[in-house]
């Protein structure tokens, strides 16, 4: 599904001079099948559940470097968000940002390429953590975590009882606040209602049918 997604925003994404390039012999599609493969064979079993790398170096051949260089970036962004959104389906934890950095290799032959991952953690310090249904963690550091149907959500959810963009955890200094954003069916903690509320150690918030327990750091 994921992968189905990246395809199709990068038709969207590929226009005019950019979509000739595409037409050459590797296409991005080969790039997301294979970053996504390496993700399955590096996953590891941790105390915080399967655990996928999070950091990626793309190495293209001059050729093909040249050949995307007007889009590296958004190419890099989308290969990022295929990571993550694999992930989700497949039920993987993150210890750290995504992060996907194309680079060009003289010594490979045209519409060749090689992929090299790793798992870094995040270097910050998280205040807590939402721990997921089925056992996934999400770290509470300094960017908000944010839950709803969008599928940019830090944490996404298939729910008609959810909004696209419901409520955000967010950080302020050791504390840590769940936030509804104007839901329309509300968010609760502990079954009572909230518009905001500090979260402590044990919290069951709950959003659509969906419920989740913080745990602090």
């Amino acid at each position: 599904m994921g992968l189905q997604q990246f395809e199709r925003r990068l038709e969207r994404m590929v226009e005019g001079a950019f979509a000739r390039a595409f037409r050459g012999e590797l296409q991005p599609i080969e790039l997301g099948r294979r970053l996504t493969r390496e993700m399955d064979l590096h996953r590891a079993v941790s105390v915080r559940g399967l655990v996928a790398p999070n950091q990626f170096e793309v190495a293209l051949s001059r050729d093909d470097y040249e050949r995307f260089e007007g889009f590296l970036d958004a190419l890099a962004k989308e290969l990022a968000e295929a990571a993550r959104e694999h992930a989700h389906a497949e039920g993987y934890t993150f210890l750290g940002a995504v992060v996907v950095e194309i680079t060009s290799d003289g010594a490979l032959p045209r519409s060749s390429f090689e992929i090299a991952s790793e798992v870094v953690e995040n270097a910050e310090k998280t205040a807590g953590w939402i721990v997921l249904p089925d056992e996934r963690r999400v770290g509470v550091g300094a960017e908000p975590v944010t839950i709803g149907r969008m599928p940019d959500c830090t944490v996404p959810l298939a729910d008609p009882n959810v909004s696209r963009r419901h409520a955000e955890v967010r950080r302020d200094g050791d504390r840590v606040f769940l936030v509804d954003l104007g839901s329309t069916n509300g968010t609760r903690v502990n079954g009572v209602p909230v518009h905001q509320r500090q979260l402590v150690d044990g919290d069951v918030v709950t959003v659509g049918i969906t419920a989740f327990r913080y745990e602090a750091d």
